[in-house]
């Protein structure tokens, strides 16, 4: 992650494509300039050194390419913004992209609940980090709130709760609710962990991604949406928004799905490498899921 002034910006763009780069994410805030980029590793050395001449700071994001939700059991304030929004601010730092999300029946330990569109909307993450509280037996009795999720779920508490490691890939204590922000050292050390834990996470299921290949990678196919007229015309933050095994697109599906299954990815449609669906959340953006190699052989098969 480069991050620095808007001077001498284009050279740095430049340089990203020159060495085969793919950039993931930029951001540029009055005379700030902040770029996620993935580059070959021979590179780095030439890429640091052409951040350091024009004035920015250049530094590993194990979570680029990744979005996160960061869930709590509710929007109240008991709830958030601490510790979730520091949580989540510590993974965005690491490359993820965060969103935070309250659930609407999520408090109290007899009464707490989630939906079938809060489930589908949290797994159309990456990962999903809840963040419970401070008593163990209510944390041990909201298990029913993420036993069901299908993506890798990374639970933060206050006590260590007994008998959850078989619906979580990892559990952290001693968070659970606060009533300040995390700044002190022994906070900022338990921040760290839960992002090392996380990319711990993550690593584990790039590996099970790596056994059976998706067809073609996620940096191949935002290159080639880059240059859509709806994603270009945008004024959404981060308009497209990279998955280990797909992308988020923030247009609408319904307006924009014909065009979009039909752009050619190595002289096939992407709608036949992909499974494009409407987002959980709302109707002005979609998801996209590129197939593995063997499902795309499959269906080759299945045609003859």
């Amino acid at each position: 992650m480069y991050d620095g002034g808007i001077y001498r910006s284009n050279e740095l763009l430049e340089m990203i494509e020159d060495c085969g780069g793919v950039v993931i994410q930029k951001t540029r805030s009055a005379q700030m300039f902040t770029v996620t980029m993935s580059i070959p590793g021979e590179d780095r050395e030439g890429m640091e050194k052409m951040c350091t001449d024009i004035g920015g700071m250049v530094k590993a994001v194990p979570l680029a390419g990744t979005e996160i939700a960061v869930v709590g059991p509710t929007l109240g304030r008991h709830h958030m913004p601490h510790p979730i929004c520091d949580i989540a601010e510590e993974l965005r730092q690491a490359g993820a992209i965060t969103v935070v999300m309250g659930l609407a029946r999520g408090r109290g330990k007899a009464t707490s609940q989630i939906s079938m569109d809060e489930m589908g909307i949290i797994n159309e993450y990456d990962a999903a980090v809840f963040v419970l509280g401070n008593f163990k037996s209510c944390v041990e009795a909201k298990k029913h709130l993420f036993e069901k999720i299908s993506v890798p779920v990374i639970l933060v508490s206050g006590p260590m709760p007994d008998g959850l490691e078989e619906y979580c890939e990892a559990i952290i204590s001693g968070v659970g609710r606060r009533t300040e922000r995390m700044r002190l050292p022994e906070d900022r050390k338990k921040l760290e962990e839960i992002s090392e834990k996380v990319e711990s996470v993550l690593r584990t299921k790039r590996k099970a991604i790596e056994e059976d290949p998706i067809f073609v990678h996620p940096a191949e196919i935002k290159q080639l949406l880059e240059e859509y007229g709806p994603i270009k015309e945008s004024l959404r933050p981060a308009p497209i928004v990279l998955h280990l095994d797909g992308l988020r697109l923030k247009i609408p599906m319904k307006e924009n799905i014909e065009a979009i299954s039909n752009m050619e990815v190595y002289g096939r449609k992407l709608g036949d490498i992909a499974k494009i669906s409407e987002s959980r959340i709302d109707d002005s953006s979609m998801i996209i899921r590129i197939m593995t190699r063997s499902e795309v052989e499959d269906k080759d098969n299945e045609k003859t």
